[in-house]
């Protein structure tokens, strides 16, 4: 049978069992706790794995990362987020607030004045959808919902006067 994996001293016994015990979360734990049952107990990846309720190959996998990187290997940097967004959510709230107050006043701007705009602060082309999402992320369908029950409301009975009866309108 083959030996277990031989695991990098980039930590003392000491060091290890500390940074171990200070896993910020569950998964980091596993990961770590990983390499400690590799490293002091000689345990074949295999036998961690069931120990730990993951697979073989995501213990080969952290004994990979920790072999090369160091502790810092098994850190996750995290896999959603925004990666390529033109302006930093600060600066698109700062873009956005004058239109946001004019949109709550009953003056809401079209999406492709809002574009001229961004474009004109980018001094870059910027698509549609780009737009679109932008308003997204910021509520701009809750902010135009504001401003439509701001503005002045028809009477009832005007509403239903021109409602009511089709035929009589005066088209």
């Amino acid at each position: 049978m083959r030996p277990p994996a031989q695991i990098v001293n980039w930590l003392s016994l000491d060091k290890m069992f500390r940074w171990l015990q200070t896993a910020p979360d569950e998964a980091s734990h596993k990961r770590r706790m990983a390499i400690w049952l590799t490293h002091t107990g000689k345990l074949h990846a295999n036998k961690v794995a069931q120990a730990l309720g993951v697979s073989t190959q995501a213990v080969w996998l952290w004994i990979r990362q920790y072999n090369r990187q160091g502790p810092d290997g098994l850190e996750r940097k995290g896999r959603g987020g925004r990666r390529w967004g033109f302006m930093t959510p600060e600066q698109e709230t700062r873009l956005l607030r004058p239109l946001i107050q004019k949109a709550r006043a009953g003056h809401p701007p079209k999406p492709s004045a809002i574009r001229r705009i961004i474009e004109d602060e980018l001094q870059t082309p910027v698509s549609m959808s780009y737009v679109y999402r932008l308003l997204q992320r910021h509520n701009w369908a809750g902010i135009i919902a504001q401003s439509q029950h701001a503005g002045p409301k028809p009477k009832d009975s005007e509403t239903f006067a021109a409602l009511a009866n089709p035929w009589r309108r005066d088209a």
